[in-house]
């Protein structure tokens, strides 16, 4: 019976070539703007916590007040010797966080970049660059830059590439670029650089070694991350929150998602996608009920039940889904690259993502053909002849 009724479904989309291509435009178009949204959310996302995901650190802590990375609050550093009382820690580390304005010394004009300081002895970071440069940043007033930044840095690239020293300003103060590390620009700043906690604080003369930005907590083997970050927080005070990795992960994801607008603004251009989609689906399987009613009503009459109809309208709605979503896939590709090159943000595509857009394609396109399928329950055979 399936088998017969996939040719019906497919003879009725074709009858009208001009309509099936409409229909076939108007669901890549809204696959196109689902792949879209969807995509620039989840480089929101990935661009602002590839710092976080780098953190050579099994506990993270930090200030309460703290919103983010490119805002975060002090704490007193003392609370990271505290942490070293427990046998269950290995080390702790501080992470020293701040943005000021970075003279491009390309062009001289100024942007800001976020600067993270760490004692150099070790590398806190997992980043390619970092651990091979840590020798260099010992010395006071000497930075390592990202290559990855967004900007136009072409000279200062090429020139620390070759092996050759760059210098340039930061508030009144000069600073003298000698290696290249890979971080990447976020949606917060263009560009990033790594310095020594000493030439940090040299920057940001305010600030005290005393007051930490992120405190870094390495546990001894075998040691639960959860586990001991309860134990760590039952005694430490309420000025200072005791994290996981993942948990400054998602601390960091909600700031974007919930407390800046531009999270909202995706989530509702993925959702007016869908419901763009779903209008178009609609009015080309409603039209094609419309024109075929006294036909449809004829199989009424002869004793063909309503499911005969449900299954003839989802096998044109898998059928436009199928059709719709190859362009749509193919265009958001295109542009992804586009994106990624312009914008030199992490815009790439996942095989969960097409997954999903695919599930809500099929979605859109059965949703629709149920709204239409309406006009044909409500049809009496005697009314139309």
């Amino acid at each position: 019976m399936i088998k017969r009724k996939i040719p019906l479904a497919w003879l009725q989309l074709i009858q009208e070539r001009s309509r099936l291509l409409v229909a076939i435009a108007g669901i890549a178009f809204a696959d196109f703007l689902m792949f879209m949204q969807l995509g620039f959310q989840a480089a929101l996302y990935d661009s602002n916590t590839r710092m976080h995901h780098s953190i050579k650190a099994n506990l993270i802590l930090m200030s309460p007040q703290a919103q983010n990375i490119l805002n975060m609050s002090t704490f007193p550093r003392r609370y990271l010797y505290q942490a070293m009382s427990f046998k269950e820690v290995e080390s702790t580390e501080a992470l020293y966080t701040g943005r000021l304005n970075w003279k491009n010394p390309d062009n001289r004009r100024e942007a800001q970049v976020l600067f993270l300081g760490f004692n150099p002895v070790q590398s806190v970071l997992n980043l390619p660059g970092v651990e091979e440069n840590l020798q260099k940043i010992k010395l006071p007033d000497i930075a390592l830059f990202d290559r990855a930044s967004k900007g136009e840095y072409r000279a200062t690239l090429v020139a620390l590439k070759q092996g050759k020293p760059v210098v340039t300003e930061v508030q009144k103060h000069q600073v003298t670029v000698e290696g290249l590390f890979t971080l990447g620009a976020s949606f917060g700043v263009d560009a990033n650089v790594i310095v020594s906690d000493t030439t940090f604080l040299r920057l940001f003369p305010n600030r005290s070694i005393s007051e930490v930005s992120v405190g870094l907590v390495n546990l001894k083997s075998g040691v639960d991350p959860q586990q001991m970050a309860t134990k760590l927080q039952a005694i430490l005070p309420n000025n200072v929150k005791v994290l996981t990795l993942a948990e400054f992960v998602n601390f960091e994801n909600s700031y974007w998602a919930k407390t800046t607008p531009i999270g909202f603004i995706f989530s509702l251009g993925t959702a007016i996608g869908f419901l763009v989609g779903l209008v178009i689906v609609y009015q080309i399987l409603y039209t094609d009920v419309s024109d075929h009613l006294a036909e449809y009503a004829t199989l009424k009459a002869i004793g063909f039940s309503d499911n005969y109809f449900l299954i003839l309208v989802m096998q044109e709605a898998l059928i436009l889904t199928v059709m719709g979503f190859s362009p749509g896939l193919a265009i958001s590709l295109g542009v992804y690259k586009l994106a990624q090159n312009a914008t030199l943000l992490p815009i790439v595509m996942t095989v969960n993502r097409i997954g999903l857009i695919f599930i809500l394609t099929g979605g859109m396109c059965t949703i629709a053909g149920l709204i239409a399928l309406c006009k044909l329950h409500t049809a009496d055979p005697a009314e139309i002849f």
